[in-house]
């Protein structure tokens, strides 16, 4: 069933609030990781167990600052995509995307059925952390 004008435009703004939220996330991440600089992190002679914490720490910011930069590249897309009427759609097999799943996952591009697929086609297998 296609997305009634009352739920897009609740969805809307559920992808206009998230993006404000994470441009201010982001903003306060950069203006922290300019400000940390790895020697204030690990400390002035660090050692090595020092040195790997303060590695581990600014990798995992890193990451932090990839996953909002992509989690707001695909708000945008989701943009784009009410715009030019094609939200909703799954892109693997045209079906609607179904409300609630754009509710929890608004920059969702596949239906349930075709994401669940997606991840099992391609997965990659784990590798130990240890």
């Amino acid at each position: 069933m296609a997305l009634t004008s009352q739920q897009t435009q609740q969805l809307k703004k559920i992808i206009v609030h998230r993006r404000e939220e994470l441009v201010s996330e982001l903003r306060d991440d950069v203006r922290k990781t300019r400000a940390e600089r790895f020697g204030e992190i690990a400390g002035e002679v660090p050692d090595t167990g020092d040195e790997s914490v303060a590695a581990l720490i600014a990798d995992l910011d890193q990451a932090e600052l990839g996953r909002d930069i992509d989690e707001l590249r695909g708000l945008e897309a989701a943009r784009e995509r009410i715009a030019s009427g094609g939200y909703g759609v799954c892109v693997d097999c045209s079906r609607d995307i179904g409300f609630e799943r754009l509710r929890a996952t608004p920059s969702a591009i596949r239906c349930i059925d075709c994401q669940t697929l997606h991840e099992k086609t391609f997965a990659s297998p784990g590798a130990p952390s240890l």
